[in-house]
């Protein structure tokens, strides 16, 4: 009777405990998304046949033979990525081209066809088992668009795609992402392939069911929106999937998410650590900053997104010497900006949930992705507040919902206690998985998180401060339309600035900027700012030109003579831009004089940078004049890959140096399509 009465007792509480668990919330994540969202960090490796070719869209009229690395060592990726901190690597297996970085049974336009190796090497197997090596996950980048294969755009293609995507997920161990790109042209048919998107998804739940898929439209997770590596600062994990696909058109949504979205997709925050996605040599000196990587890690891994940063890696095979540099940069500052100063400190909240200990403040501060503070059932404001013990300077807060049970702060602020009160030093809106606050240098005895607005109430896993290294802005060169250079380094006081135009790397002895200089001819600058008496330095940073513009004018643009905002295009100020409607399916021409006969090596292009995409130029026809009347047969014609998401500016070099007064730039096609509209932030000439 007395274990009878035992058993009843286990029974009822094991109901009770069930009846005082909070209640699941909207859209949760599944198990594989909750594994996903345990990493932050990975590498996006961009190597392919474009790495060879200098292209970022190839065309798949490539000879296999282009692709031939003469010092391939995934290793060494591999070494780089997890001396980084990263948790994975994806690389491009297959690109819009077509070109298969493993021997395909599925194409002809593969590794297998190349003298690298004599046809019998294979880039996924030794990277997959070099991750392996290393502790790293492995993923997988596989494009649906094949230019070169000549059943795309058939529904045959359907199924050699979904026997290619087996190919890879079968051969290579665990994948843990596979990446799917919604770009959708023509193959070397003409012809466009409605993709069976749905028969994708099943082949990787076949043979990868713990991988997460990621598209525009998930199905587990979905990209931000831009390729700057940004995520908003409002960020919902839920989406509405359904009215979401590949190459979604609105995808700003994608940014902020559906506050009330009937799946859980979170985002990835993707970017590449220079301009392009894939190598080009031009490139070696325009890797991002250390001060621009540490912005974007804050506005990524810090606005409830993971960081997928992106290593073009070289012709030789290998990670560039300057992009490990400045990775083991960011390594080492991120280091030193995460020593938690609240472990084992006192913490108090306004409620918890049916006053049960399981669900105490003190899980907060604990390491434990499994505990949690719960506030009252139903409450959607409340406060935690914790006593550092003794004055404490920091300046970032980490703070992580437990999203198992879905996502609801909307609001909520930071207060340290100053001048006998508590005063408010940071605002956020959304949380998630994670969120990170940046906010000026203080030293305080007590912090105060408040929840001022939540879906449902509030369930905290963690929170956790630091004090991070203050980062010198790096300085901002750029050119006027008559040639003078000017440096400025923003948001710092009282910099010191010194520059080089000779290549070399500036130091604290170099030229001192204090007024623009002219640079008429071109060359390259480099500058870095100094603080402190010369003892704080920013990172170089690195600006190529070549003629200026003093002696050019617009002599027509859109068709018309050209108006006063013409010259905005000319201007050297790539925060202005030129903008007109075209007129019917005409090309918007500009008309150029370069004010002297020079040798024309090739032409640049710089879209519009306030982030809108109205009239980005895709399509163009560039010709020569000697008089602006006769023109020559176009000496460039195609188009710019990629531009919508990457709007960087771009440099087309013409096959033969054109001897010319005169450049004309026919605009044929927008972003858009049939967007009527055309803009140019700046064009510009190649002569060296």
């Amino acid at each position: 009777m007395r274990f009878f009465t035992l058993f009843i007792v286990l029974i009822n509480l094991s109901w009770l405990a069930v009846a005082q668990t909070p209640a699941p919330f909207g859209a949760v994540p599944s198990p594989r998304q909750l594994q996903w969202h345990k990493m932050k960090y990975y590498a996006f490796v961009h190597f392919n046949m474009n790495t060879f070719t200098n292209e970022e869209w190839g065309h798949g009229t490539e000879t296999a033979n282009m692709f031939n690395p003469s010092q391939l060592d995934c290793r060494q990726w591999a070494k780089v990525a997890k001396d980084a901190g990263m948790e994975g690597i994806i690389i491009t297996a297959k690109h819009h081209d077509g070109f298969c970085l493993w021997p395909s049974k599925f194409t002809e336009h593969s590794v297998k066809n190349s003298t690298w190796r004599d046809g019998k090497g294979d880039v996924l197997k030794d990277l997959s088992a070099a991750c392996k090596e290393y502790g790293l996950k492995f993923g997988i980048y596989l494009s649906p668009w094949d230019r070169n294969h000549p059943a795309y755009g058939t529904p045959e293609y359907n199924d050699i795609f979904k026997n290619t995507l087996k190919e890879v997920l079968t051969q290579y161990g665990d994948v843990y992402e596979v990446w799917f790109d919604g770009a959708n042209g023509e193959g070397p048919n003409g012809k466009k392939q409605v993709y069976d998107w749905p028969g994708f998804i099943a082949t990787v739940r076949q043979y990868q069911p713990n991988a997460v898929i990621f598209s525009d439209a998930g199905p587990d997770i979905r990209w931000v929106g831009n390729e700057d590596g940004y995520a908003g600062e409002t960020n919902w994990s839920t989406l509405n999937r359904d009215k979401v696909y590949p190459a979604y058109p609105n995808y700003w949504e994608l940014t902020l998410g559906h506050e009330d979205g009937t799946h859980w997709v979170p985002t990835e925050v993707n970017c590449s650590i220079r301009p392009g996605w894939y190598y080009h040599a031009s490139e070696d000196n325009k890797v991002k900053s250390l001060e621009h990587l540490v912005d974007i890690y804050y506005s990524s891994i810090g606005r409830n997104g993971n960081w997928l940063l992106n290593l073009p890696v070289d012709r030789r095979g290998l990670v560039h010497e300057n992009d490990v540099a400045r990775l083991m940069a960011l390594k080492a500052y991120t280091d030193k900006a995460s020593v938690n100063l609240a472990g084992g400190k006192a913490i108090t909240a306004s409620s918890v949930f049916r006053k049960t200990p399981a669900y105490a403040a003190t899980n907060i501060l604990d390491k434990s992705r499994d505990t949690y503070w719960a506030a009252a059932d139903g409450a959607k404001q409340a406060t935690l507040a914790i006593d550092l013990g003794k004055p404490t300077t920091l300046n970032r807060l980490l703070i992580e919902e437990y999203i198992a049970l879905g996502q609801r702060v909307k609001k909520f602020s930071v207060a340290a206690w100053q001048a006998g009160k508590y005063q408010t030093i940071a605002q956020g809106t959304t949380i998630g998985n994670r969120r990170i606050l940046r906010f000026q240098t203080i030293t305080t005895s007590k912090i105060r998180v408040s929840f001022e607005e939540a879906k449902a109430s509030p369930l905290i896993r963690l929170i956790e401060m630091y004090n991070a290294p203050e980062l010198i802005v790096t300085p901002v060169i750029s050119r006027s339309k008559d040639g003078l250079v000017t440096i400025a380094c923003p948001r710092t006081t009282d910099p010191i600035i010194t520059y080089t135009t000779d290549g070399s790397e500036p130091t604290a002895s170099s030229l001192r900027f204090g007024e623009p200089f002219a640079l008429m001819q071109g060359g390259t600058v480099k500058a870095r700012a100094f603080i402190d008496n010369m003892k704080k330095a920013s990172s170089p940073v690195s600006a190529e030109f070549d003629i200026s513009a003093a002696k050019w004018t617009v002599v027509s643009a859109g068709g018309s003579t050209a108006s006063k905002s013409a010259d905005r295009l000319i201007d050297g100020n790539v925060n202005t831009f030129w903008q007109q409607r075209k007129t019917g399916n005409e090309p918007a021409s500009v008309i150029l004089d370069l004010g002297e006969t020079l040798p024309l090596r090739g032409f640049t292009y710089l879209p519009r940078q306030d982030g809108k995409k109205e009239g980005i130029v895709y399509r163009y026809v560039a010709s020569v004049s000697q008089d602006g009347k006769t023109w020559s047969a176009p000496v460039s014609q195609g188009t710019f890959s990629n531009i919508n998401n990457n709007p960087v500016i771009q440099s087309v070099r013409f096959d033969q140096v054109q001897s010319g007064r005169y450049l004309k730039f026919d605009a044929l096609e927008t972003t858009a399509g049939n967007d009527a509209t055309v803009s140019i932030a700046e064009l510009g000439v190649l002569t060296h």
